[in-house]
């Protein structure tokens, strides 16, 4: 832990030379000083942004980079002064590194301040690099028999979900994950529900958030086509065997979730988040109370047989099935788009419920809109349907419809769990000739980069994402995805610059000098709340965590440790509390949910980033 700490805080020394004192004359004052880059690294032709924060002004500040030999390479001076972070440091001074093109592995110093290190390199071995790390991620979120035991020493868990039972939705307290019945009431089983990925730091599996995290592993492997790792297509092959459970088929059922996240208000029975354990334990725990959270795990639906579906999660898990047909072998194809059309049939677009479904309780994932998804669902139909030779021309119109309604309506987001559009805008536009659409979808993927480049430029560290909100790691990973979908669709490059300041910001050029994904550079999260890595002590590697985030969610601290969390960091410090600004702040503490939580979508956004960023020129 002493090495994170280490880092995170810098190497804060005086630059007593630097600074210009009042008056005619020159009276030195110390100045204590960070520097921030992209620990992942920089491409050899891009623009490179560095960044140094001064606690006062300091004046022609000359910056040097040295080799791994040592040998200078590069010098020359920041400034001049973007605007403050925090009262602390009320100076962030950009830095070029333009003129670094030469591939190797360097540090930047300023006075006695230095950098960690960083590299030069090329675009297939640094995107590739993430796209390989995230899946990785996914493999440690599996469950099941099919578990990769990987550097958490993964085992087989959650057995019994083999023959698990199907239970009514239940009801809960106003504003509260706590189940307000003494029990739940069974209503169908056993079916099959076992395998999968867990969600997050938790053990609950949610069809919404897999549809979307199989989707994007997908669309990366489409992507990259033969320069994907033999890792990808497998993994998100695991995802849609979880995914064809969860659909029935026969019934044209399509199942919810498994396993509940908190126990009920009369305390007869626990939940998945009031226990901290390995995965592993589950399937032997005999204690009546935990019948629920561990063992015996409930299964929920989303439609009744046959029933209409909420579209959000419809269009979406259609949108999964519908990119497998794309990339998977003829037979499993045949299956996928089968799944997908059968079960797009009964999306609800005429009455959608209110609130749209995602999971139980619905303020896990708080859905709003739906026609994206649709958008997303109806157009990956169509391109499964040429690779079928089916006719796609009913799935296109339906798309355009979808699209339609959309641009109409819902354009308040940028490309995350909450909004697909971008990736069905840029498909949509690879299977529609409507001359007015094709401008409208454009000006639409515009619009999302073009509201992050807006933030950007009034932000000391060209932070696209809103940091004051849950999802902007997510959100500034899909800021990247993005981008690429648009040059790839318009050749258009304005907005490059912007997806590179925001790959900076994700690896390091930030306030708090870490990453935030987990095994990238020098300084990343070390205390995440997820429990394998917690109680393993293993590195879960490409994990992408939630990252700063309002104080306001911060107050009354952090809470107590649960029984069998294992305290991290060990001594209790927050290295990063100095850095809070501008009403955000990072805690890496296993318990800083808030913060350091993983999870598929977040992961998987970061795959994808890095796949379309690596497939496009």
């Amino acid at each position: 832990m002493g090495i994170r700490r280490t880092l995170a805080a810098g190497s804060a020394l005086a630059l007593a030379a630097l600074v210009g004192g009042a008056g005619g004359g020159a009276q030195a004052a110390a100045v204590s000083t960070q520097l921030r880059v992209d620990q992942l690294g920089y491409l050899p032709g891009e623009a490179k942004h560095a960044y140094l924060m001064a606690t006062g002004p300091v004046s022609h500040a000359r910056f040097t980079v040295v080799d791994s030999h040592g040998r200078r390479v590069l010098t020359g001076t920041a400034g001049p002064v973007e605007g403050g972070w925090n009262a602390a440091y009320p100076d962030v001074y950009p830095i070029s590194l333009d003129a670094l093109r030469r591939p190797g592995r360097y540090r930047l110093s300023v006075g006695g301040t230095t950098s960690p290190e960083f590299t030069v390199g090329s675009r297939s071995t640094m995107y590739g690099r993430l796209v390989a790390d995230g899946v990785t991620f996914f493999q440690t979120q599996r469950d099941g028999r099919q578990v990769i035991p990987g550097a958490t020493h993964r085992k087989p868990s959650h057995l019994h979900d083999a023959k698990a039972y199907v239970y009514q939705a239940p009801a809960f307290e106003p504003d509260s994950d706590t189940i307000t019945g003494a029990g739940l009431t069974r209503s169908g089983g056993p079916v099959d529900a076992e395998g999968g990925w867990f969600d997050a730091g938790d053990y609950l599996k949610f069809t919404h958030t897999t549809a979307y995290g199989d989707a994007l592993l997908y669309a990366s492997q489409r992507a990259l086509g033969g320069r994907a790792p033999r890792t990808l297509a497998a993994e998100a092959r695991h995802g849609g065997d979880w995914l064809a459970k969860m659909w029935d088929q026969h019934t044209r059922t399509l199942y919810l979730q498994v396993g509940i996240g908190s126990g009920n208000s009369a305390g007869t029975f626990t939940g998945d988040h009031d226990l901290w354990r390995l995965p592993e334990q589950d399937d032997s725990d005999k204690t009546p109370a935990n019948r629920y959270a561990a063992a015996y795990r409930p299964v929920f639906a989303a439609n009744k047989p046959g029933g209409s579906i909420s579209p959000n999660l419809a269009g979406r898990v259609a949108a999964a099935f519908a990119l497998g047909a794309q990339v998977d072998d003829p037979g499993r194809a045949a299956a996928d788009y089968r799944a997908a059309t059968s079960l797009y049939a009964l999306a609800a677009t005429k009455s959608p419920p209110s609130p749209l479904i995602t999971a139980l309780p619905n303020d896990y994932y708080p859905e709003s809109t739906w026609h994206d998804d649709m958008e997303f669902g109806a157009t990956e139909i169509a391109m499964a349907a040429r690779r079928l030779h089916h006719d796609p021309a009913p799935y296109v119109k339906d798309a355009t419809t979808w699209a339609r309604a959309y641009l109409k309506s819902d354009t308040g987001d940028t490309f995350n769990l909450y909004d697909t559009s971008a990736l069905a805008h840029a498909d949509l536009l690879r299977s529609t000739s409507d001359l007015g659409l094709r401008k409208a979808l454009i000006a639409d993927l515009r619009r999302q980069l073009q509201t992050g480049a807006t933030r950007a430029a009034a932000d000391p560290f060209h932070a696209g994402g809103v940091y004051t909100d849950f999802d902007v790691d997510a959100h500034t990973f899909g800021l990247l995805a993005t981008e690429a979908l648009y040059r790839q669709a318009t050749g258009d490059r304005r907005f490059q610059e912007f997806a590179t300041e925001q790959r900076d910001w994700l690896f390091g050029a930030n306030p708090w000098g870490t990453g935030f994904m987990v095994g990238e550079g020098a300084v990343y999260p070390r205390c995440m709340q997820h429990q394998v890595a917690n109680l393993s002590g293993g590195q879960v590697t490409g994990a992408v965590v939630n990252g700063p985030n309002s104080v306001d969610q911060f107050e009354g601290g952090l809470g107590d440790y649960p029984d069998g969390m294992v305290k991290c960091p060990a001594d209790g410090s927050d290295p990063y509390s100095g850095f809070t600004g501008k009403g955000s702040r990072y805690v890496d503490d296993v318990r800083s949910w808030q913060a350091v939580e993983p999870a598929l979508d977040m992961t998987g956004t970061a795959i994808a980033g890095a796949a379309f960023q690596e497939a496009v020129r």
